[in-house]
């Protein structure tokens, strides 16, 4: 395989995770992403994909300086996400054949190069993406840890500090005779993207008896003014965003709140 840096010929491709035959990722989930990554290049973000043997794109892998992600470090590279396509439809099952491996160790030569005294990553402790476990057998170690969510990572330099999570520090208001609907959004993941788009699709079509409110935590003092990068709301409970609820659950929730006004 090869592994290669971004270029403007699979930019489209990589604004939809690698799912271009996915309606739901090249078409619900907006164009959030694409505007998150013309930001985040000024900033630092790298994004590297991995061929196969016939040219075809198959992984990608994308880090930025820790200072202008969505957690707390310095001197270290935050992996954002590192994903090889595992799906039948579309381009096929990739998984199994290294290119996890040689995508992170392609980022952390680059992250070492560019002065990096580390590199972080976030991990989920069930075994169905971003598992902590795969990360632990890569050489990574717990920094964090967030409910579900550990922060992990490996050291390059001695001197190197472990990152944080920053800390949920408040929810979101209500709106009195109202419900209200409150979206973090970053931009930076597809699947939060979606979240974002249905609910507020949902609370539009519900009418005013649903106000919806959307924080934008792509700029860092918004972030640490709440703790959330991605989340969603309906009143002052948080619903769960991963994977992304489908359209119907979120309308489902929102109505079952206005029918209780």
């Amino acid at each position: 395989m090869e592994i290669v840096h971004l270029t403007d010929e699979h930019k489209q491709l990589y604004f939809c995770c690698l799912e271009d035959w996915s309606e739901e990722a090249t078409k619900e989930a907006g164009l959030r992403r694409e505007l998150w990554y013309e930001k985040m290049k000024a900033r630092g973000l790298r994004v590297l994909l991995a061929k196969d043997d016939g040219g075809e794109i198959g992984g990608m892998i994308q880090y930025v300086p820790i200072e202008h992600s969505v957690v707390d470090g310095k001197d270290l590279y935050f992996i954002y996400c590192i994903w090889v396509h595992g799906h039948r439809q579309g381009r096929g099952n990739f998984q199994k054949r290294g290119m996890g491996k040689a995508l992170l160790q392609a980022a952390e030569n680059d992250a070492r190069e560019l002065g990096a005294k580390g590199m972080a990553a976030w991990g989920i402790l069930l075994p169905f993406w971003m598992k902590a476990s795969w990360f632990r057998k890569q050489g990574y170690i717990k920094a964090d840890r967030d409910g579900m969510a550990v922060l992990l990572w490996k050291l390059f330099a001695d001197s190197a500090q472990p990152p944080r999570w920053f800390k949920r520090k408040r929810k979101p208001q209500t709106t009195p005779g109202k419900v209200t609907v409150t979206a973090f959004v970053n931009g930076w993941c597809m699947g939060q993207n979606l979240a974002y788009e249905r609910a507020k699709r949902a609370a539009a079509e519900l009418g005013d008896r649903v106000l919806f409110r959307e924080i934008d935590t792509f700029e860092r003092d918004v972030l640490t003014e709440w703790g959330h990068a991605d989340a969603l709301f309906i009143d002052r409970k948080q619903v769960r965003t991963g994977p992304p609820p489908s359209y119907e659950k979120i309308r489902r929730l929102i109505s079952k709140r206005v029918r209780r006004l």
